[in-house]
């Protein structure tokens, strides 16, 4: 009985462990968020802390569009769509470990500051961006032109 149990909890121990399995089982929260005239707007002293905010909205086609967005150890402000144009089919998306978010398909790591720079491949999806005053603005366009990322996503 006891060999039962610390099997168990070792097995427990491994679940928890690996990146894709504990995102997948915790989940990340999405906050939704409504556009308005084709803009969304994210108030830049919510998001400037240097973590992974996770985000999504309706695209025109109807996907539910999920991006994160990050103050990188630069100091700049980052958004990318939560998948990318190899893993995008397993719908996992990206978590942040210190200065790095980690494609939880292949654990491919990418520099904050490299997000909304490097294109392509297993880099984070860009989402083009602007800070205007007091806000993140991201056009609805450009949500609408990256749904595709999303089509597999399970939110």
């Amino acid at each position: 009985m006891k060999k039962r149990i610390s099997i168990l909890i070792m097995a427990v121990i491994v679940i928890f462990l690996t990146v894709p399995t504990a995102y997948s089982f915790f989940g990340v929260k999405f906050e939704k968020l409504t556009p308005e005239n084709r803009m969304i707007k994210i108030p830049v002293n919510k998001i400037d802390d240097g973590k992974a905010h996770y985000f999504m909205a309706k695209a025109d086609d109807g996907i539910m569009v999920s991006f994160f967005t990050l103050k990188s150890s630069d100091g700049i402000i980052r958004a990318a769509i939560d998948a990318c144009d190899v893993c995008f089919r397993s719908g996992k998306g990206y978590i942040q470990q210190g200065d790095f978010m980690v494609c939880t398909n292949c654990g491919q790591k990418f520099p904050s500051s490299r997000i909304n720079v490097r294109k392509g491949g297993c880099n984070p999806a860009q989402v083009e961006r602007s800070v205007e005053g007091e806000f993140l603005v991201i056009k609805m366009d450009d949500i609408n032109k990256n749904s595709w990322y999303c089509k597999f996503k399970k939110l």
